[in-house]
């Protein structure tokens, strides 16, 4: 299925719904393929590994870091005015 940014913006609630049944969504902007919407497959087991979550553990190998909060307070201090 494939549809515009302005449909995602006026109609999400439908366009989750479609997704929620199995359908890939394809955005388009401006005629052109920009996104696409997939649902999520559920991968809620026990013993999750999270070497497997690409996004989550991103710091682990940072061994000069004890406090990841802290370390990224510390680097956004610079750009309050």
């Amino acid at each position: 299925m494939e549809i515009t940014t302005k449909q995602l913006r006026i109609h999400p609630g439908k366009i989750i719904s479609q997704v929620n049944k199995g359908l890939d969504i394809i955005i388009t902007y401006r005629g052109k393929p920009s996104a696409k919407i997939v649902p999520l497959e559920k991968k809620e087991s026990a013993n999750s590994n999270k070497a497997e979550d690409l996004l989550f553990g991103i710091w682990q190998d940072r061994k000069d870091l004890n406090d990841v909060d802290q370390y990224i307070r510390n680097m956004r201090k610079g750009r309050k005015l």
